[in-house]
């Protein structure tokens, strides 16, 4: 595990199908340590694309997920992306924390499991289903904080960091 108070590098998020966990996470750490660490997420199908309700749920809080494309391991090595280039791997599902230890078991990189409510299929109706996504987009943001610690001072560009001291 990364040092307490020293932040990796590079992170990648994984889960079951890239499409609310994972990309989530992939949002909210850009969204609240900028360009200071290296993020991408993945998941062990690529069988979904985004889901609109982690897309309106993200939103709310001013992170913006509609633009994410969801990919798997295998695309993301098919592209080039080597697991080896990052740090510090984080499953969400158990499923992808299995896919991941397999994966990096050759690399010497970090895995650590996460896990977080998946809120697909629960709640009926709108309002309901709305409820579980928040329940969710708030324990990765609270994960993010406890494991990286108070998030980067921005400027009103969000996507710059403001140097500090």
């Amino acid at each position: 595990m990364t040092l307490e108070g020293q932040r990796p590098h590079s992170v990648l998020f994984c889960c079951d199908y890239n499409a609310v966990r994972s990309p989530m996470a992939e949002a909210m750490m850009k969204a609240l340590y900028g360009r200071e660490i290296y993020v991408q997420s993945v998941g062990v199908k690529n069988e979904l694309e985004v889901d609109g309700f982690a897309v309106a749920v993200c939103d709310e809080i001013g992170v913006k997920l509609d633009r994410h494309r969801a990919r798997s391991f295998d695309e993301m090595e098919e592209w080039g992306d080597d697991l080896s280039s990052f740090d510090l791997v984080v499953a969400l599902s158990p499923a992808s924390q299995r896919r991941a230890l397999e994966l990096t078991r050759f690399y010497h990189l970090d895995v650590e499991y996460w896990p977080v409510l998946d809120p697909t299929g629960l709640g009926e109706g709108r309002e309901a289903k709305l409820s579980a996504y928040r329940q969710t987009r708030d324990q990765i943001r609270e994960r993010l904080i406890d494991r990286f610690g108070p998030p980067a001072p921005h400027t009103d560009d969000t996507s710059t960091v403001k140097e500090t001291e």
